[in-house]
């Protein structure tokens, strides 16, 4: 009685952790007991039970799979910033060989229309640049108070924006533009508080929240070197 009373107990006492921790202890227990393992079924939601060992195939199968998923993610996104690296690299070069401010916005919007979109457009804080009259950049000034409501609502703590931007929206960033569905905006500089770089489509789902924006922030950064060639800062 006294054995079984004991026996009892210790079933009781043997929960999953128990047994995961002397499996773990225990490693050679399904050497001595390999029987055992190609007798043990496991519940499968649709051929009803299978084998320990059947189980342990399917789930080292699918463990295969999703790494070869990842390296797959792995390869595309190689060869994605090896295209971005690429392009970057080329549009630098167009705009370092630029002989004015002018030819060089010439070139970065060209870039723009050969990827398919409607332009590219720069728009400076004059209280960061000398774009004052009598020079020649003046209608590149972006004056803070029209746009830090617009910054407040489209940008918030992000340095890029992408979607569609109202009528009064646009008056702000592109006074002279026509027929803008949506727009991809980035602030410059380090800080982003030099200026917008902003790239324009025709087509109003273009450009959507959630879309990347690696593209934007490299060329954030790189743009105010090139306008340093022909505009003084502040």
């Amino acid at each position: 009685m006294k054995n079984v009373e004991e026996q009892q107990e210790a079933l009781a006492g043997l929960d999953d952790a128990a047994v995961c921790d002397y499996l773990l202890r225990n490693p050679e227990f399904f050497i001595r007991n390999a029987r055992l393992v190609e007798q043990i079924q496991i519940p499968h939601p649709v051929r009803g039970t299978v084998s320990l060992v059947e189980w342990h195939m399917a789930r080292a199968r699918n463990q295969i799979r999703a790494l070869e998923g990842d390296m797959s993610l792995l390869i595309e996104q190689a060869s994605s910033n090896e295209a971005l690296f690429s392009s970057l690299l080329k549009l630098q070069a167009r705009l370092a060989a630029a002989d004015s401010l002018h030819d060089m916005l010439n070139r970065l919007h060209r870039w723009a229309r050969e990827l398919g979109l409607a332009g590219a457009h720069i728009r400076l804080f004059p209280e960061r640049w000398r774009i004052g009259a009598p020079s020649d950049f003046t209608h590149l000034a972006l004056n803070r108070q029209p746009f830090e409501p617009l910054r407040i609502q489209r940008f918030g703590n992000a340095r890029h924006y992408l979607g569609p931007l109202h009528g009064p929206e646009l008056l702000v960033m592109l006074p002279q533009a026509k027929a803008v569905g949506s727009v991809a905006m980035s602030l410059m500089g380090q800080h982003g508080d030099l200026g917008v770089i902003i790239f324009t489509s025709r087509d109003p789902q273009h450009y959507q929240a959630g879309q990347g924006t690696q593209l934007l922030e490299e060329l954030a950064q790189m743009l105010p070197t090139l306008l340093e060639r022909w505009i003084e800062r502040q």
